[in-house]
């Protein structure tokens, strides 16, 4: 998945569980250190693209380097 990708390969020194849970009539949920930082139920739609990377980014600090940099 994308967003399992995007945020791991940016901040897997930041992030000690990653939870994507699908569910039934589409319902996806994105859990990172047990903070849920995306509900599509919630919102109604789907995440745009880099859209949970942001929010991730948002949550832990701008002061924090992505992964290798």
């Amino acid at each position: 998945m994308r967003v399992a990708e995007d945020l791991l390969g940016s901040y897997q020194h930041r992030i000690d569980a990653l939870t994507l849970v699908p569910g039934p009539r589409g319902i996806f949920d994105v859990t990172v250190n047990d903070e849920l930082i995306f509900s599509k139920q919630a919102k109604g739609r789907h995440a745009e693209p880099g859209e949970l990377l942001g929010t991730f980014r948002g949550l832990i600090g701008s002061d924090v380097r992505p992964y290798g940099t």
